[in-house]
């Protein structure tokens, strides 16, 4: 994918709305070219990364993979494009819309937790709906998995007895 992954996504998972959004990139990471950091997790040292938490928390930050950090709208393009949904951000990234883009991140990013709060009703609906089909697909994975360690293989005889 080049040499902007795997990426590192530094994230608040205590915004609701933040949250949600890693999760979808999540289940689309099948090829692990995105790595994800809690940045609320206890014990969590923005240090290494070159940053303060007060800006981590101002606007997402991602670090490639030669430690370059990056930061905002750039962070969330290259996540998308990391899990095939590049085509979906791809105009964030035009020379002629990008300010407008990066305006409208920053005002969601300062006031994302009382956006959270006013859709959290929603954003709870939304993840209960995905976990239910996480777990319907995994049912289903197993008891394929298991229908096929079941099926007799018609190659294997068993040994005759003695």
């Amino acid at each position: 994918m080049g040499a902007n992954y795997p990426l590192t996504l530094l994230y608040d998972a205590s915004c609701p709305m933040c949250s949600l959004e890693m999760d979808h990139l999540r289940e689309r990471n099948t090829d692990g070219h995105l790595v994800f950091v809690n940045i609320a997790a206890p014990g969590f040292d923005p240090s290494p990364y070159g940053a303060t938490l007060a800006q981590m928390n101002a606007e997402i930050h991602g670090v490639k993979p030669d430690g370059g950090l990056l930061r905002g709208v750039e962070v969330l393009r290259l996540a998308y494009a990391a899990v095939g949904l590049g085509w979906v951000v791809h105009p964030i990234g035009w020379p002629v819309l990008r300010p407008a883009f990066d305006l409208g991140y920053r005002l969601f990013a300062k006031h994302r937790m009382r956006i959270s709060a006013v859709l959290g009703p929603a954003i709870l609906a939304i993840r209960n709906q995905r976990a239910k089909q996480r777990a319907k697909h995994m049912a289903q994975r197993m008891q394929i998995c298991k229908d096929h360690c079941a099926a007799p293989n018609q190659g294997d005889q068993p040994a005759p007895e003695q």
